[in-house]
């Protein structure tokens, strides 16, 4: 019969590796759940039908995420901003963001979608700049913060590389209503620009793998923990008379 005694020392220092990747995993499972619930809230706020303004703004900015909403107002057409991007081919694109103007009188800012680099200035695209009170769908976003690498904006040019909202409503002297883009639907514009719908949903799914490489990583733990216990007993020999 051989002694099996685990050495405390090794035990001491593999248990905490193998109770911290359980611990992980459930983590990761705990992220799997949110993020499907997240997934079927987003699906089924984009599958409703749109809501008044008034209703969004008076929601929690995040429960109104991804809400297609009716607006009614005025563009302010002389306070465009550009984001830079690009569009499908990869060539230089900007999103064309403009203040819109509801009729309470209080502002918003609207992306009305996407126009190629030979198009930024409005006056090649002036069919485009409505006028007048327009009614407008679009969807509810809370826009990503800028990165540390996002370059800083081109002032003078109107030009941001993120949809930094709050820097373009200082730009503008402009206060916004709440912190969001509306981004327009896809009804088409006078002159075929700005291009709208171009709100893309994405979400990264990938916390069933993280899970399972947890786990997989705690039983590799196991398997190397009672391997080497197993093979001390061995060298310690069986139990029994010298």
């Amino acid at each position: 019969m051989l002694r099996f005694r685990p050495s405390w020392k090794f035990t001491a220092f593999m248990l905490p590796l193998f109770l911290g990747c359980v611990a992980l995993g459930v983590w990761q499972m705990e992220r799997l759940q949110w993020k499907l619930a997240l997934i079927a809230q987003v699906n089924r706020n984009l599958q409703a039908a749109p809501i008044p303004i008034q209703r969004a703004l008076s929601m929690h900015a995040g429960a109104a995420q991804y809400h297609r909403v009716v607006l009614t107002g005025r563009f302010d057409n002389a306070n465009e901003a550009y984001v830079f991007s690009t569009n499908a081919s990869g060539a230089p694109a900007y999103h064309v963001l403009t203040p819109f103007t509801l009729k309470d009188g209080r502002i918003l800012l609207v992306d009305r979608g996407i126009v190629p680099e030979r198009l930024r200035d409005p006056r090649r695209r002036a069919a485009g700049e409505l006028k007048g009170e327009r009614q407008i769908t679009g969807i509810w976003r809370i826009p990503d913060s800028s990165g540390v690498f996002t370059p800083a904006p081109n002032l003078a040019r109107h030009i941001w590389y993120a949809r930094d909202v709050q820097s373009i409503a200082k730009a503008d002297r402009i206060r916004l209503a709440a912190p969001v883009i509306i981004e327009a639907d896809a009804t088409p514009n006078p002159g075929g620009w700005p291009k709208g719908g171009q709100t893309v949903v994405s979400f990264r799914n990938e916390h069933l793998q993280y899970a399972i490489t947890w786990f997989a990583l705690a039983l590799v733990i196991l398997g190397g923990w009672a391997a080497y216990s197993i093979s001390q007993a061995k060298l310690l020999g069986p139990i029994g008379p010298e």
